[in-house]
């Protein structure tokens, strides 16, 4: 068999121009068209790892601000809820500081009420009480009952105890007036120079005296001489018993409200019961 190298030739240089075409109007175009999807592809991959790892970021950042957020937050419900039970338990001792100093205050009242009310009740049967007896004892009081209590005083007088003795002896002796013996009745003449008698012997002088009457001296004798003063009544008994019952009533009286007791000048004998019965 005959071979034809022009056809054969022929078809060579057609099936490289073929390829040729082809390479250059097909695979090149195919293969940048590839070449460009797997560029594209490579980016949105990589865009996408970019994003994810941004993504991956912002949650760790999240996390993080949210651990800080709750951490912040745990710490300040717990100081809220220090505070709050500081500030209520404050409340409660206040309240019961103010509670107790209230019932305080209110028993220091209610006390000081009883007190006052029943130092007045006290008071005023006290006045009414020695005012009776005053009434009672002057209406009593009788000349010859004075007569008795002269000779009571005058043996009082004779038998004063040595401090008493020694302070109306200095009264006595200091005083530029005569001493004063005051009775509710006139004395009579032997009793006033029984009393002279006494006061001479008791302080080995002769004693300047004065007689007086005076209503306020109930069945009894008073000798007073430069604040010094010796007596023997009914009247000095009823004095010296208010005057217990007033210092009664003063120490059961609030501090505050009781008066400061002045110093005796002088002791005042209680009466004997003889001078009682002088006066039935």
């Amino acid at each position: 068999m005959l071979i034809d190298w022009f056809t054969v030739g022929a078809q060579i240089v057609n099936f490289l121009i073929l390829v040729w075409l082809l390479k250059h109007f097909l695979y090149k175009p195919v293969l940048d068209a590839i070449d460009a999807r797997e560029k594209r592809i490579a980016a949105e991959l990589a865009d996408a790892d970019a994003k994810k790892a941004e993504a991956e970021k912002e949650r760790t950042d999240f996390e993080d601000k949210n651990n800080v957020f709750n951490q912040h937050r745990s710490a300040l419900l717990s100081k809220a809820a220090d505070e709050a039970k500081a500030e209520r338990e404050r409340l409660i001792d206040q309240a019961k500081k103010d509670a107790e100093s209230l019932r305080v205050t209110q028993a220091d009242a209610l006390r000081a009420d009883q007190i006052r009310l029943g130092s007045e009740v006290t008071l005023l049967a006290e006045k009414e009480v020695f005012a009776i007896a005053r009434k009672a004892l002057t209406d009593l009081a009788t000349v010859s009952l004075e007569e008795r209590v002269g000779e009571v005083f005058t043996r009082h007088l004779r038998e004063l105890d040595p401090k008493a003795k020694e302070l109306l002896g200095t009264a006595l002796k200091n005083s530029s007036q005569p001493a004063l013996v005051r009775s509710a009745f006139d004395l009579p003449a032997d009793q006033r120079a029984a009393i002279q008698n006494a006061l001479n012997e008791t302080f080995s002088a002769v004693v300047r005296i004065k007689f007086e009457d005076s209503q306020d001296v109930i069945c009894g004798i008073e000798l007073t001489a430069n604040g010094q003063k010796v007596a023997w009544s009914i009247s000095s008994y009823l004095t010296g018993l208010s005057k217990k019952v007033s210092d009664l009533v003063d120490t059961q009286s609030p501090p505050a409200s009781k008066a400061t007791p002045k110093p005796e000048t002088a002791k005042v004998p209680e009466p004997e019961h003889v001078a009682l019965v002088g006066a039935k």
